[in-house]
């Protein structure tokens, strides 16, 4: 390739600000978010009511989380199977929060993603950003050698999704306003599974939950799961992480 196409990828790379948070504490970042997408929705209003041009920021953050439950709009709190002395004997909080879907876990050891993207930087179809979202990290999975894929029905990124062995690895819940989005997918990487008991995730009960780690039957490097997560979003979604 020469390098004038070489320099028109590049023009064309839709510019994201990359952050890793750590381990941030969910109120914070759920706080965190709704500042972001209310700056990046207010551009947007400004630019209709002013007819200006002014570009939006794009944002992928990545962290963990200390043990939390989180139910989504659509969830019933009944799948959560603690009550509030159960909570405090796991170290554990609960959020009812504004995204879709039912109730998950967040906990060390799990890669949360939270992209805080405005889909008109890329593309406005919410079906296709869980999509690509999904493939991120299916290629990811790959790269350690585990087939992985989609269940019909479902979002989220599973295994063995075609017979009775199936198993979910990732999960996903999300939240869009005028085409900004936040909240996003939980990968479980070095997980404690058990902390999934407490729940029936997702609102499914008659299938199980697993993780990188279990599948691999080491730990992998948290880090080096990261890079590739974040290789492969930014190739999928054609961004430039600055």
């Amino acid at each position: 390739m020469n390098e004038t196409a070489d320099k028109a990828i590049a023009k064309d790379l839709k510019p994201t600000i990359f952050a890793d948070w750590g381990l941030t504490d969910y109120q914070e970042a759920w706080d965190q978010q709704e500042d972001l997408l209310n700056k990046t929705v207010a551009i947007k209003t400004e630019n209709r009511v002013n007819n200006t041009n002014k570009p939006t920021p794009n944002h992928l953050i990545f962290c963990e989380h200390p043990h939390v439950y989180t139910l989504g709009k659509s969830g019933h709190p009944e799948n959560l199977l603690l009550d509030e002395q159960g909570l405090k004997d796991k170290q554990a909080t609960y959020y009812k929060i504004n995204r879709g879907g039912d109730i998950t876990y967040h906990g060390p050891g799990q890669l949360v993603g939270y992209p805080i993207l405005d889909l008109d930087n890329f593309f406005t179809d919410i079906h296709l950003y869980l999509r690509t979202l999904e493939e991120a990290v299916i290629l990811t999975l790959k790269d350690y050698g585990i087939a992985a894929g989609r269940y019909p029905g479902f979002t989220g990124v599973w295994l063995d999704a075609d017979n009775e062995k199936a198993r979910k690895i990732c999960a996903m819940g999300v939240r869009c306003s005028r085409w900004v989005t936040m909240h996003g997918f939980a990968f479980n990487v070095n997980v404690d599974l058990d902390y999934f008991k407490n729940i029936v995730p997702c609102g499914i009960d008659d299938k199980a939950v697993t993780s990188l780690a279990h599948e691999l039957g080491y730990q992998p490097d948290m880090e080096e799961v990261k890079e590739k997560l974040k290789n492969h979003i930014a190739e999928l979604f054609q961004m430039k992480l600055v």
